[in-house]
């Protein structure tokens, strides 16, 4: 098996995996049932193929993002969970707009489609190739719900893949907080080596008269001493201490 790395880390996620098949799924559905009766202006059309794309887009980027910005990793994938509600609840609007009950939870098709177990992908150098290959194998499990001529079944089991996957997302939002709690993030490791760097380089600078911590030079930046040097505490801005430089 490829090690974790050689391959873009999102395709070794389920939840990336099962963003695919709503997002396929989604097109097969929109194609099928969706018409000038139901959708005369092909908005909604639109709007549940971009939402399903918006899922499995968000997801990508935002986990590709992790090692330069942990916010923007959170953020984009929180974009992904909201889009599976507004499709989740694109397909209950459907079934109660066509009178079809929607599955309890002690239905056996309800607990075909939301105990469905996916597979851990096996990739080699063609590790592209396999990932399409591997996605739809996993459609396949579910395909018997997903292909039926019933508009009821298909949103139904549809509504229970887009309830799984953003319970997916919610423990993949959980794991990256806790990581971001105790490692913090990119601009904050940056900030941390800057200012551990100016420690060292400041080793023979005056002592903050505030805190009688390190100081380093600064530049004024506006005014009429525009340029001027001046000594400034390390810890700015939790302590504002400065001195004036002494000319050499």
């Amino acid at each position: 098996m490829i090690k974790f790395g050689s391959v873009k880390g999102y395709y070794f996620l389920d939840v990336w995996v099962l963003a695919n098949i709503i997002q396929l799924a989604t097109l097969d559905f929109c194609r099928k049932f969706l018409n000038k009766d139901n959708d005369p202006c092909g908005r909604m059309y639109d709007q549940m193929t971009q939402a399903a794309r918006s899922i499995t887009a968000n997801i990508a980027e935002g986990v590709s993002r992790h090692q330069t910005s942990r916010e923007t990793e959170m953020r984009l994938c929180d974009v992904a969970r909201a889009s599976a509600s507004e499709l989740g609840g694109d397909y209950f609007f459907l079934l109660m707009d066509s009178h079809e009950p929607v599955w309890k939870r002690s239905d056996s098709a309800h607990r075909f489609v939301s105990e469905m177990k996916l597979d851990k992908p096996d990739y080699t150098d063609d590790w592209q190739c396999e990932a399409a290959d591997h996605i739809l194998r996993q459609k396949n499990k579910f395909d018997r719900a997903l292909r039926h001529e019933s508009l009821g079944i298909v949103a139904n089991a549809l509504l229970i893949l887009c309830n799984r996957e953003m319970l997916l997302i919610e423990r993949l939002l959980s794991s990256q907080l806790s990581k971001f709690k105790a490692q913090g993030g990119f601009t904050e490791n940056l900030t941390r080596d800057r200012i551990a760097t100016f420690k060292e380089q400041s080793k023979d600078s005056p002592k903050c008269p505030k805190c009688g911590g390190a100081m380093r030079l600064r530049s004024i930046k506006r005014g009429a001493r525009q340029g001027q040097q001046f000594w400034g505490c390390l810890d700015y801005p939790k302590c504002e201490g400065t001195l004036n430089q002494t000319p050499q």
